[in-house]
């Protein structure tokens, strides 16, 4: 690979994957790509048990292709695998997709060329040929996202995302955040747009999702949902809540003191004398929590930022100084 490449497309590989599909769908995806004029690489990502995806891919760096093979030592799920791709991506651009069929591989080029106004471009599938099961269940999933995080998407399980690489140096994804990574670049103010692309005729899902699958998902949208919300002010979180708490208990010790010093009630027996000095308590812990996180952020505050710079406008002479970098604009 050389400096000059203007668009690094990378492909996290599965165990669910059959080799034979790697090379038919590798060609399918160049002759989309070489429609964008743009100088290109594939960077493929997988591990090193998958021997037979490994030989496949090989295969192709023999034949001369463009392909760069990146090998971790054990599948640590999508979200490293798209950061090991990141690390050695030469392009100004970087287009996901999926080592199976999701996107008819024509719309490609639209994806890229999306990225004229806008910093990240994800695809959004129309007509699926899914089950309504499948269907419904993605529905509700953003309808979630949508009413947790107050951003609406329609299509985060689409693999199919093109954006440009200064991204990178501000959104950080880890664990199972790669389907929430426009929801992040969005949280800095990067410019994401969905558009609207043909799914393949191929991509029909016949697999049945454990409960757990589930349970990983509504976790993983609580975290997005604290970073997004409350990173730089975990007072709020923590704060809030504790507050009450700490009143509900206080409240509640007030009123069994009256019952006990004007009511002449006796309290040693009864479960609730303990309830509120646990609700007291907690109330405490709660607020401490987010007072000690408040502290760290102000500490740290000025070694980092939440924010990008679109442009500087200087009066003195007339110039616009763009703070990205818009090299694509030169190529499109």
């Amino acid at each position: 690979m050389n400096n000059s490449v203007d668009l690094s497309v990378i492909i996290p590989i599965t165990d669910l994957i059959s080799h034979n599909e790697i090379s038919d769908l590798y060609f399918s995806y160049k002759n989309s790509v070489e429609q964008t004029k743009l100088n290109y690489e594939f960077i493929y990502v997988t591990d090193r048990d998958s021997n037979k995806v490994l030989s496949e891919l090989n295969n192709l760096v023999q034949l001369g292709e463009k392909v760069k093979i990146v090998q971790l030592g054990r599948w640590f799920g999508d979200a490293t695998a798209l950061n090991a791709g990141f690390e050695n991506a030469s392009g100004q651009i970087i287009l996901t997709l999926s080592p199976y069929q999701q996107i008819n591989e024509a719309e490609i080029p639209k994806l890229v060329d999306a990225l004229k106004n806008s910093d990240m471009v994800i695809g959004r599938r129309v007509k699926r040929l899914g089950n309504i099961f499948h269907n419904l269940q993605a529905k509700i999933f953003h309808y979630l996202v949508k009413l947790t995080v107050g951003i609406a998407y329609h299509d985060l399980g689409c693999f199919a995302r093109a954006f440009k690489r200064e991204i990178l140096a501000n959104v950080y994804i880890y664990g199972d955040q790669y389907r929430f990574f426009p929801l992040l670049a969005n949280r800095y103010g990067f410019k994401v747009v969905e558009i609207d692309v043909m799914p393949s005729q191929h991509e029909v899902s016949k697999r049945v999702y454990s409960l757990g699958h589930y349970t990983e998902r509504i976790v993983n949208l609580i975290s997005i949902f604290f970073l997004i919300k409350f990173t730089r002010k975990p007072l709020r979180f923590f704060g809030f809540p504790g507050f009450i708490i700490f009143i509900l208990g206080s409240a509640l010790a007030l009123y069994l003191f009256y019952m006990r010093m004007f009511g002449g009630e006796a309290l040693a027996d009864k479960p609730i004398v303990l309830v509120s000095i646990l609700l007291i308590v907690f109330g405490i812990q709660l607020f401490a929590i987010g007072l000690v996180a408040e502290i760290i952020i102000f500490t740290h505050a000025k070694d980092s930022k939440e924010y990008i710079i679109e442009k500087v406008i200087d009066k003195s002479n007339s110039e616009v100084h763009e703070a990205v970098d818009r090299e694509y604009k030169e190529h499109a």
